[in-house]
């Protein structure tokens, strides 16, 4: 083979690892290879959230709870305010909120707790969503994280404040 034909296979054969992996990731997401695993620690132990992640791709409203943990700064958030001093109507109005964001089911509800999964269009990524009505704070705290990976690019907080919104909205 003559190296004008080797540099014109290399040339093809770049070519189409640069179409094929991204092909293949879209693939593997739409799979639901890119998921993971639902934690199996998720609820509230004595009045707490699961902490944040360790990872910066989480917020949570309880930071305060884990001040020596490395992304407590990074990952605060604020609790969302009941809705006229009342827990039920505010989780009513959380269930509604939570309703209108895109790709979101909920898993799990009982009177003072919600457990909500959002899906990320393309890749299939999914974020845990938790809600618990503190009575004593009279606030219903927050936390929400991804799965997998180091870094959420501030998703987790952008869809919070989404929910927010919807939630205050009257």
């Amino acid at each position: 083979m003559t190296v004008p034909l080797r540099r014109g296979l290399v040339r093809r054969t770049l070519l189409t690892l640069l179409i094929a992996a991204p092909v293949a990731v879209l693939v593997a997401g739409q799979l639901g290879l890119l998921s993971g695993q639902q934690p199996v620690d998720l609820g509230v132990s004595a009045g707490r959230l699961k902490p944040p992640s360790d990872t910066n791709n989480s917020v949570s409203s309880q930071t305060n709870l884990y001040p020596q943990h490395p992304q407590a700064a990074s990952a605060a958030i604020a609790a969302l305010p009941w809705r006229e001093g009342d827990a039920k109507a505010s989780m009513q109005a959380l269930l509604r909120a939570l309703d209108a964001q895109p790709r979101m089911t909920t898993i799990e509800q009982t009177p003072d707790y919600v457990y909500a999964q959002a899906r990320t269009r393309w890749l299939g990524f999914v974020d845990d969503l938790e809600f618990w009505s503190n009575p004593s704070a009279q606030a219903i705290e927050i936390r929400s994280a991804s799965r997998l990976g180091q870094e959420d690019l501030g998703i987790n907080r952008q869809r919070i404040k989404a929910i927010r919104a919807a939630y205050l909205k009257p």
